[in-house]
């Protein structure tokens, strides 16, 4: 089968690759899957270049997350769509998953929108309803709103009744999910401050922030008194740093938030964090949305297209 592999680690994926490898087995406790959607993730661009938290021994294949068709596993019946967190491997024709981390896919979402749920709408619950503990009516400011990350904390937010400012460099991708999504308000990003101090009438309760850099050092001040501050990720490719009198006199708090690694921490929170997604997803309550399927063969197109942040959404790669 075909499945994309890195075999050494670089900034302009030299060391990555589309190749034949042996197709896995059913075995024990495994679910094996006939892939139809793998979405593509900011960390899977990162990992090829050595540049993520994760950093499995070479070779590796990426891919955290698809949706597809069983072909066999206990509990699951051949031919049923399911979707699957994978950590590693997911841009292949097919994987063998832990049965444990597969779950049916929510009928009315196609391949494509059920692959992209996990990981962005996980990432936004725990960082919004664990860590941040959004009230209805709060102020939710969601940076990088048109990717999939951002995108999945704009819908969660206004799902929990919170008001949101959406940013982003695009003018023209907000207006997509200013029609979409009915955020409160978009800016622009970075140059945001003064506007989100004027719309809230003093700063955001809460801030998401999956940029850093600039963007995080305007964040500190345009956040209200007592606000939270989720640190997210640093798509902007610099880790931004704060002095410390700033949370001291605004009394602010920042956040770290790593979904994954908060359910290995807390598992029994970690299954009702994901229960919890995929109850909002099976309910219609959140609407992942997939900007763009590539094929597997065309891989490289996705990856520069999700490092130029062309997306409003997921990018997804389709066997």
């Amino acid at each position: 089968m075909k499945a994309l592999v890195v075999s050494a680690l670089s900034p302009d994926l030299s060391g990555t690759a589309l190749v034949d490898v042996p197709e896995p087995v059913a075995s024990l406790g495994k679910v094996l899957i006939a892939v139809k959607a793998a979405a593509l993730n900011f960390p899977d661009l990162l990992m090829t270049k050595g540049e993520y938290q994760l950093k499995p021994p070479l070779p590796f294949f990426p891919g955290m997350e698809i949706a597809g068709e069983v072909i066999d596993g206990d509990g699951f019946t051949p031919g049923e769509a399911v979707v699957a967190g994978t950590r590693l491997g997911g841009f292949a024709e097919r994987v063998s998953v832990d049965a444990n981390a597969v779950r049916r896919k929510p009928a009315h979402l196609s391949f494509g929108e059920a692959a992209g749920v996990g990981a962005a709408y996980l990432t936004a619950y725990v960082a919004l309803v664990r860590l941040a503990k959004v009230e209805a009516d709060e102020w939710v400011l969601v940076h990088g709103a048109t990717g999939g990350v951002g995108l999945a904390a704009v819908d969660l937010a206004k799902g929990l009744g919170a008001r949101v400012i959406a940013t982003s460099r695009s003018a023209e991708k907000l207006k997509v999910i200013e029609a979409e999504y009915g955020v409160d308000a978009c800016l622009p990003a970075p140059g945001f401050r003064d506007s989100v101090k004027e719309i809230t009438g003093g700063g955001a309760d809460v801030i998401y922030d999956p940029v850093g850099g600039d963007v995080f050092d305007e964040s500190v001040r345009a956040i209200a008194f007592g606000g939270r501050l989720c640190v997210v990720g640093f798509t902007s490719g610099r880790i931004a740093t704060v002095s410390t009198n700033m949370p001291l006199i605004k009394g602010f708090s920042v956040i770290g938030v790593r979904a994954g690694e908060y359910g290995r921490q807390f598992p029994d929170k970690g299954r009702e964090n994901q229960q919890a997604i995929w109850d909002l997803a099976a309910a219609g309550k959140i609407r992942p949305r997939v900007h763009a399927e590539y094929t597997l063969d065309d891989w490289r197109s996705a990856f520069d297209a999700m490092a130029r942040s062309d997306m409003v959404g997921k990018i997804v790669l389709v066997p």
